[in-house]
């Protein structure tokens, strides 16, 4: 891969402000100084190819399959102990086969951190549990050595299990890598989940090895977790090793019978060496939500993720060597797993454990500023939160490293666009992206060489054949439509967990349309590529035959001063009439729900998107329940609403506020 230009910024400028204005630009230069523009040049260079602008690209990537991810592996040299045969097996989905006849390992392109030198800081750790950490490349090879020796020395082999319940810390990552090197199978579980949420899923994959912590401080509170971790041990037969790490407690000793991490991690002379697997081997499970049922077990293969984080990553975020990449994620959220693999493209990442409100809104912002952040993630709800609160981040921080702003979770309406250029930096670039666990990406989202439209995701991403499906399965362009995905990704899962014949991962992705990705979520793809997601397409509010997403009117009740939070559900009636709409809104401390804010409500409402999205009900709550990714809970919203228990409903324990759902339980006994 040639050398990438030292002067990585990427510039723009800022105007407009309405719905699809453009606020940020490309700087003319930008294909002499971006990642994606040395990708232009290797095309050329390498394959005879000229593209004429994005689109003409992002066409020729899910038109030729081949051709572009053959590229994808040759552009970014991935190293491999065997080469592939070919570069899929079949254009059909479910069943294709990417890179047969592969070995590789993740973890070994991780390490490979091309363009960092082994005193180069790589992992910059921050929390409200303990001082900072700082791992340079040559001690995060060392780390990664040492604990996978330790594995080796408890039986861990290729294949076999290693669960985490531990959070965003060098120790976590290290496990990962360590675990993947060997060919064994990670999975990870943020310490904030409760019990019955951690074992609804690792009893599904039989883990070998749980390491987990005694507990952790989140903002000012200390959190312990021992007995947690003991209910989780009891109720998992196959552990035949437990490591604690005396994270919240430094003193303090690992549970009985367990051993400690510094004895997992103990010095050796075993030689680093990395398991050479098949592209679609095992790396890690992740899980769906959990919300309304078992979680689902998504396995994800090395080669398929490595490759889709390279493209991300490097073509799409433009990060490389001389970035410091940021996302605020836990371990229980897949942006977790697409953060730690900022090293395979050459970027430091940033993690951060703790409560991100404490000791206000602005404590990621000066994070970002302590350590020179140069692209920072967060969610949608976040942003918004802090333009409710009128924070003005440059102003508490300084910011000027900044040249990137992710955004996912939830989509972000123009004002967050706005908030953010006017509030953050005029000339960084902003990319909303949409995506999902199931493909441990976003396949909607921002690339440098096309300008920030507000209120849009800028793009389809390379190699991600999105289009929006009207209801009788027609492809339509300006239409809200249902997301799906017409080719293959190689990042697709592997498979579920204990699927052998894939039936219910058929029947997660392909039962609606056969041989094409639905996702579930709603979608606008305009003429120029550009894409809005209204929300999940099964809380979709259908009045007298007109789909209405939820973003778009959550974006004008909670644009209100009074409103902090809201929900909206729609009933529907099985006479064929038009059902009922009810908004729930959580206001201000201190204010209540009134007549004369009702009719303010619908008043806007009604004149900001249709008479059709006027509410035939309002109701005042006092938290809108939230998944631990901070989603909106509106689909067992609507259940418990329509008589379902909560604990049908919902598993509370994948929740970040369980108690909220006793509000929608008694509302919905006095309507019974």
């Amino acid at each position: 891969m040639a050398p990438r230009p030292t002067n990585i910024a990427v510039r723009g400028r800022r105007k407009g402000g309405a719905v699809g204005d453009v606020l940020w630009t490309p700087p003319a230069d930008v294909r002499e100084r971006s990642r994606i523009g040395n990708y232009l040049r290797w095309l050329r260079e390498h394959r005879g190819l000229d593209f004429a602008d994005y689109d003409e690209l992002w066409r020729w990537s899910v038109t030729d399959l081949d051709a572009f991810w053959r590229s994808v592996w040759d552009h970014f040299e991935v190293v491999a102990h065997t080469p592939p045969t070919a570069t899929l097996t079949a254009l059909g989905m479910p069943g294709t086969r990417w890179f047969p006849g592969a070995t590789l390992n993740y973890a070994e392109n991780v390490l490979r951190m091309p363009g960092l030198a082994d005193d180069d800081p790589v992992v910059i750790a921050h929390g409200q549990t303990r001082p900072p950490v700082t791992l340079t490349a040559a001690e995060l090879r060392e780390r990664v050595r040492r604990v996978a020796a330790g594995l080796r020395r408890l039986g861990v082999v290729a294949g076999d299990r290693v669960a985490a319940y531990a959070p965003n810390i060098p120790e976590t990552y290290v496990l990962m890598l360590a675990t993947a090197s060997l060919g064994a199978v990670f999975s990870s579980c943020a310490p904030e989940f409760g019990t019955r949420s951690v074992t609804d899923r690792w009893r599904q994959i039989e883990p070998k090895v749980l390491v987990a912590v005694d507990g952790y401080r989140y903002g000012d509170r200390s959190v312990d977790r021992r007995g947690e971790v003991a209910a989780i041990r009891a109720a998992l037969p196959t552990l035949a090793y437990t490591v604690g790490i005396s994270y919240l407690d430094p003193a303090g000793p690992p549970p009985e019978g367990a051993i400690g991490w510094d004895d997992l991690a103990a010095a050796t002379d075993e030689p680093a060496s990395f398991a050479p697997v098949p592209f679609d081997h095992p790396l890690y499970v992740l899980y769906s939500s959990g919300t309304t049922g078992l979680p689902k077990p998504i396995v994800h293969g090395h080669g398929g993720i490595l490759l889709e984080h390279l493209k991300m990553l490097a073509l799409h975020h433009d990060l490389g060597p001389s970035d410091r990449f940021f996302w605020f994620t836990t371990t229980g959220w897949m942006m977790w797993n697409f953060l730690v693999s900022g090293p395979a493209v050459g970027a430091a990442i940033v993690l951060f454990d703790g409560n991100p409100g404490h000791p206000d809104l602005a404590v990621l912002w000066r994070l970002a500023a302590r350590t020179g952040t140069t692209y920072l993630g967060t969610s949608a709800p976040f942003l918004l939160a802090c333009r409710k609160a009128g924070l003005v981040p440059r102003e508490v921080a300084d910011l000027s490293a900044l040249r990137g702003v992710g955004s996912t979770g939830a989509p972000l309406p123009a004002e967050g666009f706005r908030w953010v250029y006017e509030n953050v930096g005029d000339d960084l670039q902003l990319q909303s992206l949409s995506g999902g666990t199931d493909v441990c990406t976003g396949f909607v989202g921002g690339v440098p060489l096309l300008p920030v439209h507000a209120g849009e995701i800028t793009c389809r991403a390379l190699g991600a054949r999105v289009e929006a499906r009207s209801a009788d399965g027609t492809p339509v362009v300006g239409e809200l439509g249902e997301l799906v995905i017409t080719a293959p990704m190689p990042s697709m899962p592997v498979g579920f967990w204990n699927d052998p014949d894939g039936r219910r991962y058929r029947e997660a992705y392909f039962e609606t349309y056969p041989g094409v990705w639905r996702h579930g979520d709603w979608i606008t793809i305009n003429e120029r590529g550009g894409c809005v997601i209204t929300g999940r397409s099964d809380a979709t509010l259908n009045r007298g035959g007109v789909r209405l997403g939820t973003a778009e009117f959550y974006s004008v009740v909670e644009g209100l001063d009074e409103v902090v939070d809201s929900v909206v559900v729609h009933l529907e009636d099985d006479e064929g009439g038009a059902g009922e709409l009810l908004l729930f809104v959580v206001l201000a401390d201190g204010l209540a729900l009134d007549d004369g804010l009702r009719a303010r409500i619908c008043r806007e409402l009604r004149t900001a998107l249709s008479p059709r999205h006027v509410p035939d009900e309002i109701h005042q709550v006092r938290a809108v329940p939230r998944t631990l990714s901070a989603k909106k809970l509106e689909v067992p919203v609507k259940k418990i609403l329509t008589g379902v228990p909560v604990h049908r409903a919902a598993a509370t324990g994948a929740l970040a506020n369980p108690e909220s759902l006793a509000a929608f339980a008694a509302f919905a006994q006095r309507r019974a």
